[in-house]
C-alpha cells in the first residue's frame, strides 16, 4: 500500500480518507471499507504519477459514504481533488430512482476530464468482483449499468491512454467481455 504514498497530499487523503471510513465495512466482505478506496488508489498509481488522481482515488465515496461534503474536500485538497471528487460522487437519492440516478451519473461522467474517467474504471473494476460473488441477482443489474457506464466514458479509449495497449487488451478487455 505504501508505494503511492509519496507526496503530502497523497499522505493527507490517505489519513482523511482512513478517518473520515473509520468503523465501516465493506457490504459482502465485511472487510474495513477503507480497503477499496486503497485499491483503487494503488490501481491508479500504478499507471498514473498524478497526485491529484491518487488522492482522489482515495478520497472517491467520502462525500456519498461519510458526512465529508465537497466544501469539506475543497477547502482540504483544493479544486482539482474536489472537482475529481465531485465527478465521482453519486447523485443523492432524492435526485430519482435508482435508474435516473444512474443517468445523472452516466451524463456527468462521460464529461468528466479523462482521469477521472480512469479513476471511475478502476472504481468499478474493484467492486465487480465482490458483487459478483456475493450478490448474483443484484449483480445482473450491476453488470448492465457498468456497461453503459463504461460505453459512454469511452473506457477503452481511456484505459489504453493511462495504462497502456498491453494493459487495455490483455487485462481490461476481457474483464468488460466478461460483463
Amino acid at each position: 500500500m505504501g508505494f503511492f504514498l509519496k507526496t503530502d497530499l497523497i499522505n493527507d487523503a490517505f489519513d482523511f480518507g482512513r478517518k473520515a471510513h473509520n468503523g465501516q465495512v465493506r457490504k459482502y466482505t465485511d472487510e474495513p471499507y477503507f480497503t477499496h478506496p486503497v485499491r483503487v488508489a494503488e490501481a491508479v498509481a500504478d499507471h498514473v504519477d498524478d497526485e491529484a488522481a491518487i488522492a482522489a482515488a482515495l478520497l472517491h465515496d467520502t462525500v456519498e459514504d461519510t458526512e465529508t461534503t465537497h466544501e469539506d474536500i475543497l477547502a482540504r485538497f483544493g479544486e482539482t481533488v474536489a472537482e475529481y471528487v465531485w465527478y465521482l460522487t453519486k447523485p443523492p437519492a432524492y435526485v430519482g430512482n435508482r435508474a435516473k440516478r444512474k443517468l445523472h451519473d452516466r451524463n456527468r461522467l462521460k464529461e468528466a476530464p479523462e482521469i477521472v474517467r480512469f479513476i471511475k474504471v478502476m472504481d468499478v473494476w474493484d467492486n465487480y468482483e465482490s458483487i459478483r460473488e456475493y450478490d448474483p441477482d443484484f449483480y445482473k443489474v450491476f453488470r448492465e449499468e457498468v456497461r453503459d457506464l463504461l460505453y459512454v466514458m469511452d473506457s477503452l479509449m481511456i484505459v489504453k491512454k493511462f495504462a497502456g495497449d498491453e494493459f487495455a487488451y490483455t487485462k481490461f478487455l476481457p474483464w468488460f467481455g466478461d460483463l
